[in-house]
């Protein structure tokens, strides 16, 4: 049977336990479409050589009688994730050759349930970046329109996961990066509750930000993996002990009685009109199924992007300094002779870090200095505090969760904003907010632009709410559907015709 990656877990979990199909057959083709698509996209940084051998000793435990959602299920993994034994780089020089020795939590769970791991994806160095270009390898491009960016920094995986190179996918979101090349690429991509996952593992950006979060070819797949990755960890202090919903389950509970709110302040003149109406076609979507529909306000919405770009460069700042080339990182040298440590220093980390990099660590650096810190960080903390009193304050009055747009506009040209660093980051002005808060986000596909580009909506619930947002987003989902992106349909249909 034939069963391309493009399919969702469900058709493949059916097909493997009737023995219709293998791990080894699903990793194969998944291989496969790498293989006829990643020389133009560049999603993946490089697949794991133990692929196949994982999908054989995943059909064994099949044969054996084992039953698992993701038992043989391939799973793309973002390139700051530790993959034991697996050059884990978060695309920067200054990790090259950096194999870890133990897996991080999530990765360890996919693989403790069976899932297969089919190579590491492309991202924005250091997660970095809102459209994949800051690579320090070569950037990716959308399946939609090659020419366009994918969004970031999980541009890797949504692209694995949207051109049906890998059915399910890892991120991260630290201000957008599963939701906006979610959004930019036509699939469902969630960022959970801050402390939903545990971050073991995960190669800090932010860290009062950073979440890990799935990328698949449905809501009910995202739901699978959350179901999986989910749930405390001792290994992480920041991770909660709270009890692991029935996320799959809530996918088929309909929407009648959910109170959705529409955030008055992420309609505004920067929203391009088309995807405001598909939004608003989604708001109605919603209201025909039983959901109350009704307008909100988050006036502090309008300070996120200032706040966000503060706490998430100082964190970057901090976080970063770590990589000396004594502690963590690959040494540079300059000249050759021997060097001091401040010549080391600036060696490595001037080659080592892209520019991308450099300039948010010169942000943070300066958000934290002396006689600045009060009036830069202090502030944007407090902010924080604010704009999150904004968010509980509608979730304490009985909205269930909120609709908006994921991004204000669809998939921008390469190259488009590189050299305009403040465009590049009002790419994240709806997305920013809900990891200030903490709170969990779902975007969904909403159909296509005029152009022909997808549009994304994006669902946001209260925290360790995520049972809304899939019962949400699985109803928009039967609406909307999934489309295969046009580049990859096109170049399938010209296979189709040359086998002919």
């Amino acid at each position: 049977m034939n069963t391309p990656p493009c399919l969702g877990t469900a058709h493949l979990r059916r097909a493997l336990d009737e023995r219709e199909t293998t791990a080894y057959r699903i990793t194969h083709d998944c291989l496969d479409r790498i293989d006829r698509f990643d020389g133009e996209l560049n999603a993946f940084l490089r697949t794991n050589p133990d692929a196949v051998e994982e999908a054989e000793a995943a059909d064994r435990r099949i044969e054996a009688g084992e039953r698992g959602p993701l038992l043989g299920i391939p799973v793309a993994v973002k390139d700051n994730l530790n993959t034991a034994g697996l050059e884990t780089t978060c695309a920067s020089r200054i990790l090259d050759g950096f194999v870890p020795p133990a897996d991080a939590t999530a990765v360890e769970r996919l693989r403790a349930a069976g899932a297969v791991i089919l190579g590491k994806t492309n991202m924005d160095e250091f997660a970095m970046g809102s459209s994949t270009e800051n690579s320090c390898a070569r950037p990716t491009h959308n399946p939609w329109d090659p020419e366009r960016v994918p969004g970031g920094s999980s541009g890797g995986s949504a692209v694995a996961v949207a051109a049906g190179m890998a059915p399910l996918a890892l991120g991260s979101d630290t201000g957008g990066s599963v939701r906006q090349p979610a959004a930019f690429c036509g699939i469902p991509g969630l960022k959970p509750t801050y402390g939903r996952v545990s971050r073991f593992g995960l190669i800090a950006f932010g860290s009062s930000l950073d979440q890990i979060g799935p990328l698949a070819r449905g809501v009910r797949d995202l739901a699978t993996v959350l179901e999986t990755i989910a749930g405390p960890d001792p290994r992480d202090a920041t991770c909660r002990d709270v009890p692991v919903d029935a996320y799959v389950a809530a996918c088929e509970r309909g929407v009648d009685g959910l109170r959705v709110g529409l955030p008055l302040e992420y309609f505004d003149e920067g929203l391009d009109p088309q995807i405001d109406r598909r939004v608003h076609e989604a708001a109605a979507v919603l209201e025909g199924l039983g959901a109350r529909v009704e307008e909100v306000s988050l006036p502090l919405t309008r300070y996120a992007i200032p706040t966000y770009y503060l706490i998430a460069t100082a964190e970057a700042s901090s976080n970063l300094a770590r990589y000396d080339a004594v502690r963590y990182g690959r040494r540079g040298t300059s000249g050759d002779g021997p060097q001091d440590l401040p010549e080391m220093y600036r060696a490595t980390r001037g080659a080592g870090f892209g520019a991308e990099v450099k300039r948010r660590i010169m942000l943070g650096t300066y958000a934290l200095s002396a006689g600045y810190h009060d009036a830069f960080y202090g502030k944007a903390s407090q902010v924080r505090t604010l704009l999150t009193r904004d968010f509980v304050r509608h979730f304490e009055a009985g909205i269930d969760l909120l609709l908006a747009p994921t991004t204000p506009t669809v998939a921008f040209p390469i190259g488009d904003r590189r050299e305009d660093p403040l465009r590049m980051y009002l790419s994240d002005v709806y997305t920013t907010t809900a990891n200030l808060a903490g709170l969990p986000a779902l975007s969904v596909p909403l159909g296509t632009h005029g152009g022909g580009l997808p549009v994304g909506g994006q669902l946001i619930g209260p925290a360790f709410g995520e049972v809304s947002l899939f019962r949400a987003g699985a109803a928009l989902e039967r609406h909307f559907g999934v489309e295969t992106p046009a580049w990859i349909a096109g170049r399938l249909s010209q296979t189709e015709e040359g086998t002919a």
